[in-house]
């Protein structure tokens, strides 16, 4: 079928949040802060795993590519979300709707993917540490994270082409901040069952299944921890998993709320805030997280701060 005006849109109105303007800008300093923050703990957090050795282990092995996929997911959408709190006309090309939707849910896939993979790091290093070095070496923590890129990237790619091939019939007012799924299926105007099966099938691979084994990993890991006799020694293992239990439940939680209730039951304006949270909110405090409760990451600031004022005298 050829493209044709009356069917496909050549641009899409984002509503965002409010159109008042006090509001747009009070939300454009919050979200300029919360992005300026995000860039910089993430940054921050690479930087070290980089130049501090101590760290070049498989659990900050993926620290590392969770920051960088934070840094990518929060510049797929919150620098076009400050834009639009700036303009009148907040508006958005069909190709740049495209190319966003792609990488936010490409992105998205690959964080909970490799939360999962997080997940099993640590289920090791509680549950079988005798033989931890061998399950989690160089190369198989690489070959997890190429797994959860490439399946994320595969998932969105999947999805993207079912949801751009709807016809819209001439509407182009989304509701929401940004191109993306829920909010696209809504303006169509024509059948979707296939995008309702493709969106379920899709939560279960990228979100579903991860959860299941994360649930997994941490109900073995809790009662491995419930075998330990000694106080600190239980605090010590639990210590190694509180900070990533902690973002898990933020990022697997908003998500299933929306993602695995495609229809009737799902709502405008909670799609649009658990967008906010998770591209603004859940990326800003990540770093903060692991750094506030992880002693090794700020053993190795220090570390790396001693270092370069020795350097400068």
């Amino acid at each position: 079928m050829k493209r044709d005006n009356l069917t496909w849109v050549d641009e899409f109105v984002l509503l965002g949040l409010s159109s008042d303007r006090q509001t747009q800008a009070g939300l454009f300093a919050l979200f300029g802060t919360a992005y300026l923050l995000t860039l910089l703990g993430n940054s921050l957090i690479i930087l070290l795993i980089q130049l501090d050795p101590r760290l070049h282990l498989p659990m900050y092995f993926f620290l590392y590519n969770l920051s960088v996929v934070d840094i990518c997911y929060t510049s797929s959408g919150v620098p076009q979300m400050l834009v639009h709190l700036v303009l009148e006309k907040k508006t958005i090309s069909f190709a740049r709707c495209g190319t966003q939707l792609f990488f936010s849910l490409a992105l998205a896939g690959t964080e909970f993917l490799l939360l999962a993979t997080m997940a099993y790091d640590r289920y090791m290093a509680v549950c079988d540490p005798l033989h931890y070095v061998t399950a989690m070496s160089p190369r198989r923590c690489s070959g997890l994270a190429a797994a959860a890129w490439l399946v994320g990237m595969a998932n969105s790619a999947v999805e993207t082409a079912v949801t751009l091939r709807l016809p819209t019939c001439g509407h182009h007012v989304l509701n929401h901040v940004a191109c993306e799924t829920l909010a696209l299926v809504r303006l169509a105007c024509v059948d979707v069952s296939l995008n309702q099966m493709v969106i379920v099938a899709s939560s279960v691979v990228v979100l579903l299944g991860p959860c299941c084994l994360v649930s997994l990993s941490y109900a073995c890991i809790v009662a491995a921890i419930l075998r330990i006799r000694s106080t600190g020694g239980r605090r010590k293992a639990f210590g190694t998993c509180a900070s990533h239990l902690t973002v898990v439940s933020m990022s697997y939680g908003m998500a299933l709320v929306t993602y695995m209730q495609p229809r009737s039951t799902s709502s405008a304006e909670r799609d649009k805030l658990v967008v906010v949270f998770n591209a603004v909110v859940t990326p800003m405090l990540n770093p903060l997280i692991y750094s506030l409760r992880n002693k090794e990451m700020k053993a190795a600031l220090s570390r790396v701060l001693m270092r370069n004022s020795e350097s400068k005298h």
